[in-house]
């Protein structure tokens, strides 16, 4: 099983999905990425799961995300899901759900846990930057379905912090104020902070959340 870790370069491949051959990098390009694993198809979390991400495409679009899908069954079997989930979510899925039927992919990111199921995945999460490297990685039980608000909230997080030097407090939301990094000194934090900040201990400084930079 793969031994990934944050910050490791997420492995390159080439894959069927619903939507074609595809090479992961190429499809990424400078964007983020999101790729999720499933069980199996016609699994009911599942059906789910793919119907909310479905639905809330415009938000990952808003944040240059890519989302791309997997499931341990063929090309045919997506398509034919995929018709059920559309239907069943009110939806239209909208994205590329890669065909891995011989485990290669799984087996490159991790994704089958022999303890829990030796053949089937479990619900991995991979967030991957424009630079290809591992930012979040979150695993759920095959029971759990997973919470796509949290997702999103996590790349807010992960683009705010990689262009200013903050940090996200507990429950942050996009708007919420933010941590300044402890390598900031106060003198540098009065220059880097216009919209001031307060002191709550010399290691604890709170600022509104400052504009994204790019």
């Amino acid at each position: 099983m793969s031994e990934l870790k944050l910050g490791d370069k997420a492995p390159n491949f080439d894959a069927e999905t619903s939507e074609g051959k595809i090479n992961f990098y190429e499809y990424l390009g400078d964007s983020w990425g999101v790729l999720f694993s499933h069980p199996a198809d016609y699994t009911p979390v599942c059906t789910t799961e793919l119907g909310t991400v479905a639905n809330y495409k415009k938000e990952f679009d808003k944040r240059d995300a890519k989302v791309l899908a997997l499931s341990v069954d063929g090309v045919e079997s997506h398509k034919d899901w995929i018709k059920d989930i559309n239907e069943t979510q009110n939806t239209t899925v909208n994205f590329p759900i890669i065909a891995d039927e011989d485990r290669k992919v799984s087996n490159l990111y991790g994704m089958i846990h022999p303890k829990a199921d030796d053949t089937l995945t479990v619900r991995s999460v991979f967030v991957i930057g424009p630079d290809k490297s591992i930012k979040l990685m979150i695993t759920y039980p095959a029971s759990t379905g997973r919470n796509f608000d949290e997702i999103l909230r996590v790349i807010d997080s992960l683009q705010l912090t990689a262009y200013n030097k903050v940090a996200t407090p507990a429950n942050w939301k996009h708007g919420d104020e933010v941590v300044i990094s402890p390598s900031v000194s106060n003198e540098d934090a009065d220059k880097m902070f216009p919209k001031g900040y307060k002191t709550l201990k010399p290691y604890l400084r709170m600022t509104p959340q400052p504009e994204l930079k790019k």
